[in-house]
């Protein structure tokens, strides 16, 4: 049951959804938790609620993301588990993109994932587990989502370099990519009864995944069991994908 006790995990962007869900499971598994957001009044709400340690940053922003690694490794030593979650998902088509929704979703979902590997690697402890938040939209290419989905694929680009460059000290690193999966966001983006029936007739397994789902395979390349994994993207999309 304590099979990661004692071990420190960082979770980006962990006041809701997939990250939330994950913070509990880990929590669980014996782990000391730190969640963090830009929303103040939300962090402070869902750590309680999870009761682990919650911190105030918004990754899109260096300067933040410099002053998280600095007090994680104050307050908290070497970290063990990082899961790069943070991230927005916003669409139009090509022709209609515009240079600051472009700029918004590249600063959150590659830049701030990019730079939180960055500053948290020399804090990182050797045999730790970094879990990069990907999406399947790298994979199928939806219509209207050609910056988000440009995103996530730039992050399993990053992921594999990573997975090389820190092997030599058994550090792994690893992607998940969901797909449609019920959670805020999903309410965020505009999703409606009938987008709801559209995406579930496009997964095999006719259902949308659960934020939990997504939260046990990242506990589950995190722990022990899941040593000689690195360089992976592992897809939980109901077979959305194939």
């Amino acid at each position: 049951m304590n099979s990661l006790k004692n071990k420190v995990a960082v979770i980006t962007g962990g006041n809701s959804g997939i990250g939330y869900a994950t913070a509990k499971a880990l929590s669980k598994k014996g782990a000391k938790v730190i969640i963090t957001g830009r929303r103040k009044e939300a962090i402070e709400t869902a750590a309680a609620a999870l009761q682990v340690n919650g911190l105030l940053a918004d990754q899109s922003n260096l300067s933040d993301i410099e002053k998280l690694a600095d007090q994680v490794r104050t307050q908290f030593g070497k970290v063990d588990i990082l899961l790069i979650n943070a991230g927005i998902t916003k669409f139009a088509p090509i022709e209609l993109m515009t240079e600051d929704v472009f700029d918004e979703i590249m600063n959150v979902n590659f830049k701030g994932a990019y730079f939180t590997l960055s500053k948290f690697i020399p804090i990182l402890n050797d045999n730790a587990s970094v879990v990069f938040l990907s999406s399947t939209s790298a994979t199928i290419s939806p219509q209207s989502a050609s910056v988000y989905a440009a995103s996530k694929s730039a992050i399993n680009a990053v992921m594999k370099i990573a997975a090389l460059e820190l092997a030599s000290r058994n550090i792994r690193v690893n992607a998940v990519s969901p797909g449609p999966v019920a959670t805020e966001i999903m309410n965020k983006i505009g999703l409606d009864s009938n987008l709801e029936k559209q995406l579930i007739s496009s997964i095999p397994l006719l259902r949308m995944g659960k934020a939990n789902e997504v939260a046990d395979m990242i506990t589950y390349l995190s722990g022990y069991s899941a040593a000689f994994i690195t360089g992976s993207n592992f897809l939980l999309d109901g077979g959305q994908s194939i």
